[in-house]
C-alpha cells in the first residue's frame, strides 16, 4: 500500500482521540542537525503532554506515512538525507523509493485524508516579494484541504501584506489566537489587521467545527504569535531578511532550494537567535495545536 497510518495515530483516529498532523520538512530542510531532533523532542513532549498524540508524515520506503517512529525521525534529521515534497510531488517521490520530507501542502493534504483535523507547523508559506511573485503551493493547498491549521502566520521571508491578500482570495480564513494583527513568523506581528480572534483553546474549536458543520472545502488557519520573550523585532528582522536575500540572488539559489536556504542565512544574519526562536514558537504551536484538537474531540463526543 502507498498510504499507511501507524497504529498509535490509526487507533486515535478511529476513537475520536486528538491527533496533530506534522510535516517533516521542518526536520529535513528547516533546520540543522542535530536541532532538528531537538524540536522532535519539543514538538512531541508538547503534544504528548496536553494529552494528544503526534502524527508526523513524510515519504518513506514507496508509502506515505502517516505517524512515523524515532528512528524514522532520525533518517529525516540527518543532512541531504530526504528530498523537500509539496504535494505534486507526492505520486513521483513515492514511485522513486525516496525519502520525502513533506511540506505544509502534503502534510495537510495526507492529514486530511487520515481524518486528522488539527495541523501544525512553525509558519506558512506565501507570496515572495519581486517583479514576478512566486506563490507557495502552501497557499493553493489550503484553498482545498478544509483542515485546521495553526501557524505562527507567514515566513518572514514572503510578503505579509500579498499573502493575507492571497489567502482571502483563495478563501482560506485566518483566526488570530490573542491578537488583532497578522504574527509574522519570527516578529509577532506586522500591521495586517485580521478580521477574526479568539482567545482559547474552545473558541478556535467552536469556530473549527461550525467550520466543518457549513461544509467549507479551505483551511481555517489559526494565527499563533511567537512568545514576546523569543520574537525578533520587525525592522531588524526585514533588514536580515533582506541581507539574506542578496546572498540568495548572488549565489543563484531558486526553486524548492529558496526557503531552506533564506531560513540558514537568516540564522547567520541574526547570530543564531532566528533559529533559537524558530524551535520557540514550533514546540508553542504543537502544544496550542494539541489543546486545539483536544477542545475539539471534547466537543464532538461530547465530554
Amino acid at each position: 500500500m502507498t498510504f499507511l497510518l501507524s497504529d498509535e495515530v490509526a487507533m486515535a483516529v478511529a476513537s475520536g482521540h486528538a491527533v496533530v498532523g506534522l510535516e517533516t520538512s521542518v526536520i529535513g530542510q528547516g533546520l540543522p542537525h542535530p536541532r532538528n531532533l531537538e524540536c522532535v523532542e519539543r514538538m512531541e513532549t508538547a503534544i504528548r503532554g496536553a494529552g494528544a498524540t503526534p502524527g508526523w508524515i513524510g515519504v518513506v520506503d514507496g508509502a506515505v506515512r502517516v505517524g512515523l517512529e524515532r528512528a524514522e525521525l532520525e533518517r529525516f534529521a540527518e543532512p541531504d538525507a530526504a528530498v523537500k515534497v509539496t504535494r505534486r510531488d507526492v505520486p513521483a517521490t513515492v514511485v522513486s523509493g525516496s525519502l520525502g520530507a513533506t511540506t505544509v501542502s502534503a502534510t495537510i493534504w495526507a492529514a486530511h485524508r487520515a481524518g486528522i483535523v488539527v495541523a501544525a507547523t512553525g509558519g506558512i508559506g506565501g507570496v515572495h516579494p519581486g517583479p514576478r511573485p512566486d506563490v507557495s503551493a502552501d497557499l493553493v493547498e489550503l484553498s482545498r484541504t478544509p483542515i485546521v491549521l495553526i501557524a505562527s502566520g507567514p515566513k518572514s521571508i514572503v510578503d505579509p501584506a500579498a499573502t493575507a491578500e492571497k489567502l482571502e482570495e483563495l478563501g482560506v480564513a485566518l483566526v488570530g489566537y490573542g491578537v488583532d494583527r497578522l504574527p509574522f513568523f519570527l516578529a509577532r506581528e506586522v500591521p495586517v489587521e485580521l478580521e477574526h480572534r479568539v482567545d482559547t483553546p474552545e473558541g478556535a474549536a467552536a469556530i473549527a467545527r461550525a467550520h466543518r458543520a457549513l461544509g467549507a472545502q479551505a483551511a481555517l488557519v489559526l494565527c499563533n504569535p511567537i512568545a514576546p520573550e523569543h520574537a525578533l523585532d520587525p525592522d531588524a528582522l526585514m533588514a536580515a531578511t533582506a541581507r539574506a536575500e542578496t546572498r540568495m540572488e548572488e549565489e543563484g539559489v531558486a526553486g524548492k532550494a529558496v526557503t531552506p536556504f533564506l531560513l540558514r542565512a537568516l540564522a547567520d544574519e541574526t547570530g543564531g537567535r532566528s533559529l533559537e526562536a524558530n524551535l520557540a514558537l514550533l514546540e508553542d504551536n504543537a502544544r496550542l495545536a494539541a489543546e486545539v484538537a483536544l477542545a475539539i474531540s471534547a466537543a464532538t463526543s461530547g465530554r
